[in-house]
Formats: C-alpha cells, sequence, structure tokens
C-alpha cells in the first residue's frame, strides 16, 4: 500500500469517485443539465486526486497503531475534511482567476482587500452549493473508502 504507483492510483480512484459522485447528485437533481459540466467534473477530480496523499500521510501519522474503529473514525473525518478542503480551494482558484481581471494590481492594499473578499465568496458559494454534490453517493463512498484505508493502515 506504499508504494508511489499505488498511491497514484488511488489517488486517481478517489479523484474519480468524487468525480462519480457529483455527476450522479447533479443527475438526480437536474438531469445534468447544468453549464460548464467538465471544469466543474476537473474541479471535483483535482479536490479528491489531491487530497487522497495528504490524508493517507496524516492518517499515517496520527493513528496507524490505534484501533480499526479509531483509524476508521480519523479516515473517515480526515478524508471528509481533506476533500472537502482541496476542492474549494480549487474552486476559490478557478474564482479568482475569473474575478482577476477586474481586480486592481497585485500587492496593492486594495488588491489585497479584493483577493480576501473574493476567496472569502467562493468559500461561502461552494459550501451552499458545492457541498451538495457528494451528497448522496459521496456518503457511502467516504464510508467505505475510509473503512478501507482503516483496514489497509495495520
Amino acid at each position: 500500500m506504499t508504494s508511489l504507483p499505488w498511491q497514484l492510483g488511488c489517488s486517481i480512484a478517489w479523484g474519480a469517485l468524487m468525480v462519480f459522485s457529483a455527476l450522479a447528485s447533479l443527475y438526480l437533481r437536474n438531469g445534468l443539465q447544468t453549464f460548464h459540466l467538465a471544469a466543474l467534473m476537473l474541479v471535483f477530480f483535482g479536490g479528491g486526486a489531491l487530497a487522497w496523499p495528504v490524508v493517507v500521510l496524516l492518517a499515517r501519522k496520527l493513528v496507524r497503531y490505534r484501533r480499526l474503529e479509531t483509524r476508521f473514525a480519523a479516515c473517515f473525518v480526515l478524508l471528509s475534511i481533506g476533500t472537502i478542503g482541496m476542492t474549494a480551494l480549487l474552486f476559490a482558484l478557478n474564482y479568482r482567476y475569473f474575478y482577476a481581471q477586474w481586480h486592481e494590481p497585485f500587492g496593492t492594499r486594495i488588491w489585497l482587500y479584493q483577493f480576501i473578499a473574493t476567496s472569502l465568496g467562493a468559500a461561502y458559494q461552494f459550501a451552499v452549493m458545492g457541498m451538495s454534490l457528494y451528497l448522496p453517493v459521496g456518503l457511502p463512498i467516504l464510508a467505505a473508502a475510509s473503512l478501507w484505508l482503516a483496514k489497509a493502515m495495520r
């Protein structure tokens, strides 16, 4: 479970599962009738794929030699927070990239205010609209992946 190709494959698989979760949610909500579907799926894939190695490293450092229940709980919390956090970060970067054309030059005080306000706005928008794309499919996937990861850490 520790080899680089294995971890890369797990990262890609976790990213693909997050895309599946978002697609299923969008399909159930409105039959995939949405703008920028490919870009949205790329953000969800990137969030999952980039979160996986960080989560695995943290889980190993924190709970590797603990009981299975403790490892499962830690993996569940770390995977959920890590995946949501990384996806929100990618969403905020995309959001910032779009609004940067109307911002002041880099490094000015006004630019800093605009950067902070844009980032907070993106985080709020993702929390309100983006996190719902992890439900209802993402929760059982998260539980299964957490259990698998907890058992694999022995």
